[in-house]
């Protein structure tokens, strides 16, 4: 099982591309399920769930042809193309579904093209519920007949699906998705209350508007979505991953570096940006880069992770990764999801002080962390693990990271390129 090993202490200082967000490539690549004709995305990642997708796709009856790529194996110039002429089964499998929470994204797309899907519930990283009842008050709302069998949800719209009133009692971004993508073929207007807001679910509303779709409302809390009866292909560029963008720039702050994150703009993160620079981070906007410097102390800051615009829950574990530096004491609250303090016990193994309280954890900076062996638990937690290390003096070895592997490209390559001593290590058997 491979692990990645890395002896701190060093300052990072370059250039790193941030690639095509994976948290928006999703999505975009299950709306390739609403249309007769070839989707394509262009800036593809080449992580894992993006190929756990395509299998997906692939089952259902979609044609997936994968072009380009840069020379150094990044996702510039990457370029996804689907088509979807029939949809030959409309049950998305357990064996398929259960390594991905975003699979249940494709319950929208067939119930709104077939009138009828059969969706495992899904799987991913244990970081707390994540309920799929949203999705189905979706498809409810829409005039389909969901229920719960053996593990799947089984949804039926005889005549398809009819437009109406969606009301999410709280803030889902996949339930939003999944709404937006279904609307776009129901007959007549669907309102959805209380969407999500953040740059993934305006990029999938952008792609549905070149495809056709009849969308209003985009990056507020409430859509309107006028129904047609067919979409089209289209070509769309997949926004820059934000949450990428974010892990780099800590890496930055918790060396006392200097990097440039080419291909993101500020607007993708304004409450992570506010936090940085508090903490006492400098970060400028320069043309389509960001740069990232610290050159005096880190001030702990206070974190409460909200839906966008607020601070994300994604980038949680980074920062309080960072906060474990920084003189005098912070507090990190997680609001989103119940179980994502699970890099706290790791992360005290390198010598920071953190004391959990409830939904809430009491960072007091240490003068430095030492390396360790660590265990990653999922994706966000396994990427602060490595961040610590490159700020703690000798060696620290993160194990399991396939966790990494779902989220992040060529993590050890771009680290490296800008001073780190990382590498990816496989033990023999």
């Amino acid at each position: 099982m491979d692990k990645i090993r890395i002896r701190g202490g060093k300052t990072l200082n370059g250039t790193i591309e941030i690639s095509g967000a994976k948290n928006a490539a999703l999505p975009l690549m299950t709306a390739a399920l609403l249309t007769e004709e070839t989707l394509t995305l262009t800036n593809v990642p080449h992580l894992a769930d993006i190929t756990a997708m395509a299998n997906l796709l692939a089952q259902h009856g979609t044609d997936v042809a994968l072009d380009g790529g840069a020379a150094d194996g990044g996702s510039a110039g990457r370029v996804l193309r689907l088509t979807t002429p029939t949809i030959s089964s409309t049950t998305a499998p357990y064996d398929l579904v259960r390594k991905m929470r975003a699979s249940a994204l494709v319950l929208g797309p067939l119930v709104a093209r077939c009138g009828e899907a059969r969706v495992s519930l899904p799987g991913g990283c244990g970081i707390g519920a994540r309920p799929v009842d949203l999705h189905i008050k979706a498809m409810e709302a829409m005039g389909a007949k969901v229920d719960l069998d053996a593990g799947y949800m089984i949804a039926t719209a005889k005549g398809g699906l009819k437009g109406g009133r969606v009301v999410f009692p709280k803030v889902s971004v996949g339930a939003t998705e999944s709404a937006l993508m279904a609307a776009s073929l129901a007959k007549g207007e669907t309102e959805i209350v209380n969407a999500a807001r953040e740059p993934e679910v305006i990029d999938l509303g952008r792609c549905l508007i070149a495809m056709g779709a009849q969308i209003e409302g985009l990056g507020t809390d409430r859509i309107l979505v006028q129904g047609k009866t067919s979409l089209h292909g289209a070509e769309h560029r997949i926004v820059a991953d934000r949450i990428e963008a974010g892990t780099y720039a800590i890496a930055a702050a918790i060396t006392g570096g200097d990097i440039l994150l080419k291909g993101c703009s500020l607007d993708l993160l304004p409450a992570f940006i506010d936090k940085l620079r508090e903490a006492g981070v400098s970060v400028e906007q320069e043309g389509e880069a960001i740069r990232v410097t610290r050159k005096g102390p880190l001030v702990g800051v206070d974190v409460m992770t909200e839906p966008y615009p607020g601070f994300p829950t994604d980038l949680q574990a980074q920062t309080m990764a960072l906060m474990t530096v920084a003189e005098g004491a912070s507090m990190v609250t997680e609001t989103i999801f119940e179980n994502r303090f699970m890099h706290v016990p790791e992360l005290a193994r390198m010598g920071a002080n953190i004391n959990i309280h409830g939904s809430s954890a009491m960072v007091r900076g240490v003068k430095g962390l030492r390396g360790a062996p660590v265990m990653a638990t999922d994706l966000r937690a396994s990427v602060s693990l490595v961040l610590a290390g490159l700020a703690a003096q000798g060696e620290t070895l993160v194990q399991r990271v396939y966790h990494l592997d779902r989220g992040y490209e060529r993590l050890e390559a771009k680290l490296a390129a800008c001073g780190a001593d990382i590498e990816r290590v496989r033990e023999a058997d």
